[in-house]
């Protein structure tokens, strides 16, 4: 339509693409129709990404992404952060770029939760150490997969403020307990509880607001606490725990 002189700014036609005009100020016309502008509605989704799934909406070699998830979602969002391939859990969307861009500005403060499967199990001794170690927060949670009350393999919640899964990968990986799986589920103020695999939820003003409060450091604003009671409990009948000896003050300390 440009190049066929269809389209004319200000009442001057226009025949080079990439001129640049501004739909708030100028008065845009191709083929004879006024080009009114058009309001964008922002959207916040938290999406439930399966494991196997691009966290991007295109990817160069053909796999599923995000956009296998988005059906009948007519406007346009991307992810913000990423949550990588093999992994599943909580990731957010929004056409909204100023949230955006402050999120990733902040990425290193918000707090993000994760549930970790390693082969074998740790004692709470071990908990303690590597989440010293490595600068994280670490404890049991219920084992979803167990048998008769015990499972061979356990899952752990770790909770941190920057991306720490390499480094507690490779601890892991050292202590002989390496990652076997790996599903976030909160991100700031956000959970992925109550949304299935696969599906996508929009979020309600307030969420949202919650989540630019996190996201700017104005109030320290992790996944609902109540909520996520549902997800952990006291470790499991079977975890090992050190014995206590009296320490000089003779009360118990531990060893």
């Amino acid at each position: 339509m440009i190049l066929s002189g269809q389209v004319r700014v200000n009442g001057v036609v226009v025949r080079e693409l990439g001129t640049k005009a501004d739909p708030a100020t100028d008065k845009i016309v191709a083929a004879g129709r006024a080009v009114g502008t058009v309001a964008q509605r922002n959207i916040y989704l938290a999406l439930h990404k399966p494991p196997e799934v691009v966290s991007a909406m295109a990817d160069p070699e053909g796999r599923k992404t995000l956009r296998n998830c988005l059906r009948g979602l007519p406007e346009r969002v991307f992810p913000v952060g990423n949550l990588e391939y093999a992994a599943s859990g909580l990731v957010f969307l929004t056409n909204d770029g100023d949230l955006a861009a402050e999120m990733l500005k902040n990425w290193a403060q918000i707090e993000q939760v994760y549930h970790v499967k390693v082969k074998g199990m740790l004692t709470l001794a071990d908990l303690d150490r590597i989440g010293k170690e490595v600068g994280l927060k670490m404890k049991t949670v219920r084992q979803p997969d167990a048998t008769r009350g015990r499972a061979a393999n356990f899952w752990y919640e770790v909770r941190m403020r920057d991306s720490k899964k390499d480094e507690l990968r490779r601890l892991l990986m050292k202590e002989m307990h390496p990652v076997e799986k790996l599903m976030r589920i909160g991100l700031g103020s956000l959970t992925v509880e109550g949304l299935p695999r696969g599906r996508y939820r929009l979020l309600a003003e307030k969420e949202v607001e919650a989540l630019r409060k996190s996201a700017s450091g104005k109030q320290d604003v992790g996944p609902n606490e109540e909520r996520r009671k549902t997800f952990t409990q006291s470790p499991q009948r079977g975890q090992r725990r050190e014995r206590k000896t009296p320490g000089r003050s003779g009360r118990e300390e531990p060893t």
